[in-house]
């Protein structure tokens, strides 16, 4: 099991050739429709293509995109066993709106199972580590299978998002990292979804604006950043998956 203090191999850069095609690409993409990066990343990766949510406003348009672009791609949430109910209720209303399964890629051991082995809840004692156990190594074992994977991040998030390309190298996994929504703003994305009438998890109706695991993630107030619920009352901000220079 990868914990957080343990030491990884920095994971080799792309050959010379890939770098410039995908900056290349990043490029041309910057002015393309959220829908044409989705195709461009389809048409060059194929089934080597995949996506990761967390059931977030904007992985849930992707998979409306996806749906009508390429079904078939292989989707997958991180299903740490601290997710809301609502989370994964949504799972079932995407299921039942595209057709579109999206997998539980679940860590190696239970919840139960991890809180025996750590004497409690890491995520109130080493929030760090209780996230790269498990959600990092799992999406580690999941992308071992992949080229490239594709992510609802947006620049405006947060800082450690802001320089985000719209396709990239992600060292952190040795993969390609496509982001659709990247230069969209929370404004543009709520739009659409309301446009498109695409299911959504009920509790961003409650002040959860950012919604990760259960017990660390709160609701926001109107004046506080988006993200400002996740981890909140510690300098802890994201969980590694999109940290600055992954």
């Amino acid at each position: 099991m990868a914990v957080a203090s343990r030491v990884i191999s920095p994971s080799p850069p792309p050959p010379n050739e890939l770098r410039g095609e995908l900056a290349r690409a990043s490029r041309s993409l910057e002015t393309a429709s959220p829908a044409e990066i989705i195709s461009w990343g389809v048409e060059r990766f194929g089934d080597r293509l995949t996506m990761a949510t967390a059931f977030g406003p904007e992985g849930c348009l992707i998979i409306h995109w996806l749906a009508a672009i390429a079904p078939r791609t292989f989707v997958f949430n991180l299903e740490t066993g601290y997710q809301f109910p609502e989370t994964l209720a949504l799972r079932d209303l995407i299921a039942a709106r595209y057709g579109l399964q999206v997998s539980l890629e679940r860590p190696a051991s239970s919840v139960d199972e991890f809180e025996r082995a750590n004497g409690g809840p890491l995520y109130r004692t080493d929030p760090d580590r209780c996230c790269s156990d498990r959600k990092l190594a799992v999406i580690r074992r999941v992308l071992t299978r992949f080229d490239a994977w594709m992510s609802g991040l947006r620049r405006d998030q947060s800082a450690d998002r802001s320089a985000a390309p719209i396709v990239g190298w992600d060292h952190k996994f040795a993969v390609v990292k496509i982001s659709p929504l990247a230069n969209w703003t929370k404004a543009m994305v709520w739009d659409a979804i309301v446009r498109e009438q695409v299911p959504y998890n009920p509790l961003h109706d409650r002040g959860f604006v950012s919604i990760g695991c259960a017990p660390c993630t709160r609701a926001v107030n109107a004046d506080e950043d988006e993200r400002a619920g996740r981890w909140s009352g510690s300098a802890k901000t994201e969980c590694g998956l999109h940290s600055r220079g992954s």
